[in-house]
């Protein structure tokens, strides 16, 4: 309730309460909704309907009724004019200098008073039987002058007000406005479909699927990070049903499976008319500029804009590679000055007096905590305890910590750094990594909350000291920091597809070098704004070897959710590569293997496709293959690969049409998802985390990449008895491995047998929380190829449209 003077209550300081606080009335967007006669979405004024409520009582009925207001300001009078009119009366507003007054008074059969009566006025101008009703000094519910009803109406509106916000804070039914889509025949560019069709503003959207405007951050017209606070409001609400899309082995090109996860919610949402969500990961900078182009999806099913989404998004990748290079510069640049400086000069330097205070920092103490000093006065600590806390003793050896750059170069892989004199001889060999490789990206993506990504920040093991124990982000004092990088990273971004269903873009971790997955936050809040009948489509990278066994393996234990569907795709190309069909390189045009129908071909390669549906079995989770049908696959290949799917143990096989008919094409898809969601799920996953980290990299090996056995580097096998002694043994395992083979070799295709997998490094997440063994030579930075994607990419200067993106 507001307390204010008179000559307060002006425009601007009324509309300065929020509308769904105004139990006064005031606001003019409250004042709005009472003139279109909303009144269940308003506050009405106090004031104003005891007045109504008093005349009622006093005149029995105000119905052609003749009532004069006399100073009643602004929101008082406007209220009273709408309630009064609505009820039949005849209302007329004057101040008690109108010249006119006596005969407004003489005619009115009610007279509504809102300021003292002039002493000049003489009360013969009211004539005799007029009902007069006073409700001054002040309108607000704050100052009582109504004897009758406005103290009780004031706490009605309070009630009511409170009522209305609990209510918006529940659930609520989608209103979902899809968009229409003319697919055009032969299918354009991705980047002309997605301008072809207008996007809904992104604040539309959220408002659609159920989101508050106070749970969206607007980035332009159509992107928006959705705030973490949204899964304490629907905290009770059941989650909906959980959709993996995964693939088997693919060939340089991608076999689409962004594609099938967009034509999939297209289909549920636009076409039969249930709640979904798509979750994919941001494209890193590597790619989209390389070989294989962005992740949007293509054709008639992809997210849009498209080159929003491809290029910078909201800022994600660039905030993860800030952090990434602040926390490398911190390791080197202690290095340095522990290397050049006394104790007591790093002591001070470290615990400065400032102002003439000398104390410790949050990080600072928790540092001491867990060395086992419980001393909070810097002036306090011993020689030897200042030694202790002021000295990492990094080994420069063993510092795992790389710099990122978001972009695919080769001559990064590695480095020399420190060579400038001011540098004072500390030089050292390192390398960058691509950012999307980073720890910190890997900790988005499996992060559940802003304190936990903040733990997982500090645990990040950069090294060990020259006793062989790890030192951590948090040793460095450079976890806070790191957070508020991150701040705004770890918000999902709201995007839509070209059907206008809702997408969460968020993390985008490499499947062949991290673990390949979007972010569980983004899965979370998808599965309760989806409601209990809705369903969550999130996408793996590459096979089902890498990314969905990552993603049940790994990220299924930190998020806690249990997959209800995996949806496999398939191509009829891929499968004639596997069958024996001639390389597929990028770039280069296909060859008349796969343009021209062989059955033969395809039914040898479809061992893979029997692989991977194995793979998904070992897991209990029933199994959907999408088959990705392009123009120059025939009919009967079409069927050869359906028949062979669900002869393997598929729950169903369909092909699917979305890249050239967008949801429509993927109808038969959504309705076997649907059918095998509602089977028995048996999910489990493939090792027990207590097992040695050398049987839990031998499980995958075998079960599920078909290799005899296991072969550990010296390296490796080091890293391994390091791990285990420093209590990082119980993680589970993130291999690093070539995507273009279940093998280690990519030229292996089909399902390779009787292969030694070799593993030539161990390295440890410890805040992503697993351990990652390097398969073969696997690089960590991609190179660029003889003619990159960047070649066909251009901005128009006049309309400052990108072209040629894809």
């Amino acid at each position: 309730a507001l307390h204010l003077s008179e000559n307060a209550c002006s425009s601007k300081i009324l509309n300065a309460v929020k509308p769904e606080k105004d139990v006064d009335g005031v606001s003019d967007v409250n004042l709005g909704r009472l003139v279109r006669g909303d009144t269940y979405n308003c506050s009405v004024s106090p004031t104003a309907s005891a007045v109504v409520e008093l005349l009622e009582k006093l005149v029995k009925t105000v119905d052609g009724k003749k009532v004069l207001l006399v100073e009643t300001c602004g929101p008082l009078e406007a209220s009273l004019q709408c309630l009064l009119q609505r009820k039949g009366a005849m209302t007329m507003s004057c101040q008690w200098k109108t010249q006119q007054l006596q005969s407004k008074l003489h005619q009115a059969d009610v007279v509504v008073v809102g300021s003292t009566k002039r002493k000049e006025i003489p009360v013969s101008w009211i004539r005799p039987g007029t009902t007069i009703v006073n409700c001054y000094p002040d309108f607000l519910s704050g100052k009582i002058s109504l004897k009758l009803g406005k103290k009780q109406l004031g706490h009605s509106n309070m009630v009511k007000t409170s009522e209305r916000w609990i209510q918006s804070q529940q659930y609520r039914e989608w209103n979902l406005h899809c968009l229409k889509l003319q697919p055009l025949s032969p299918v354009p560019s991705d980047i002309e479909i997605s301008r072809g069709q207008s996007p809904k503003a992104v604040d539309v959207l959220a408002k659609e699927i159920g989101l508050l405007a106070d749970e969206i951050e607007i980035y332009g017209q159509t992107k928006a990070k959705v705030r973490l606070s949204l899964l304490e409001r629907l905290k009770d609400q059941t989650n909906g049903k959980y959709v993996l899309v995964a693939g088997i082995t693919p060939t340089p090109l991608g076999e689409g499976k962004s594609t099938v996860t967009i034509g999939l919610v297209q289909a549920l949402t636009a076409h039969l008319n249930v709640n979904s969500f798509a979750c994919l990961r941001q494209p890193s900078q590597g790619p989209t500029f390389g070989v294989k182009g962005g992740a949007a999806g293509g054709g008639y099913a992809q997210v849009i804009p498209m080159e929003e989404f491809n290029l910078h998004l909201t800022g994600d990748i660039h905030a993860i590679t800030a952090a990434n290079n602040l926390l490398a510069a911190a390791v080197d640049a202690r290095i340095l000055h522990e290397s050049t400086q006394s104790d007591k000069a790093l002591y001070n330097r470290l615990v400065p007096i400032v102002n003439g205070v000398r104390e410790f920092s949050s990080i600072q103490l928790a540092r001491l905590k867990r060395l086992g000093i419980n001393k909070t006065d810097p002036g306090t600590l011993t020689a030897d305890e200042i030694n202790t806390f002021v000295r990492l003793d990094i080994d420069p050896s063993t510092i795992t910590w790389q710099r990122v750059l978001d972009t695919n170069d080769r001559f990064l892989r590695k480095i020399t750094i420190g060579q400038a004199n001011t540098e004072k001889g500390f030089f050292r060999q390192a390398q960058f990594d691509i950012a999307v490789a980073s720890e910190i990206m890997a900790i988005l993506a499996l992060t559940t909350s802003l304190a936990d990504m903040k733990e997982r920040l500090g645990k990040m093991v950069v090294a060990n000291d020259k006793n062989g124990q790890p030192v951590t982000a948090e040793d460095l004092g450079v976890t806070g920091a790191l957070a508020v990088l991150m701040k705004d990273a770890i918000k999902p971004t709201l995007m839509q597809t070209l059907e206008g269903t809702p997408v969460f873009v968020h993390a985008g971790p490499f499947a062949n070098i991290a673990h390949g997955n979007s972010s569980v936050l983004a899965d979370k809040i998808a599965l309760k704004l989806v409601g209990e009948e809705g369903f969550v489509v999130t996408e793996a990278g590459f096979g089902a070897d890498i990314g969905m066994e990552k993603f049940f393996n790994i990220k299924c234990r930190a998020s806690g959710l249990v997959p209800s569907v995996v949806v496999l795709v398939a191509t009829v190309r891929a499968l004639k590569m596997h069958g024996g069909g001639p390389n597929v390189t990028a770039g280069a045009p296909l060859k008349k293997e796969y343009t021209e129908e062989n059955l033969q071909l395809v039914a040898d390669g479809c061992c893979n496709l029997q692989k991977q549906i194995q793979i998904a079995q070992l897991f209990g989770v029933p199994v959907v293959v999408a088959l990705n049908v392009f123009k120059t696959d025939s009919h009967a290949e079409v069927d050869l690969v359906c028949e062979i799917a669900k002869q393997s143990g598929a729950f169903d096989a369909v092909p699917c049409n979305h890249w050239s008919a967008g949801g429509r094409g993927a109808v038969e898809l959504a309705q076997a998802v649907r059918k095998a969601a509602s089977q028995e799920n048996r999910f489990k996953y493939l090792y027990n985390l207590e097992l040695p980290i050398i049987e839990k990299i031998r499980i995958i090996a075998q079960k599920v990449y078909g290799a005899k056995d296991i072969e550990l580097s010296p390296a490796a096998q080091s890293q391994i008895s390091r791990y285990s002694k420093q209590g990082f043994g119980n993680l589970p395992i993130c291999m690093a491995k070539t995507h273009l083979s279940l093998s280690h070799q990519p030229e292996r295709k089909g399902v390779p047998t009787g292969f030694i997998l070799p593993i030539s490094d161990v390295r440890a997440s410890i805040g992503a929380g697993f351990i990652y063994p390097l398969v073969g030579t696997m690089s960590t930075m991609p190179g660029l190829p003889t003619r990159p994607c960047f070649y066909d990419i251009d901005l128009d200067p006049d309309t400052e449209q990108v072209k040629g993106l894809f």
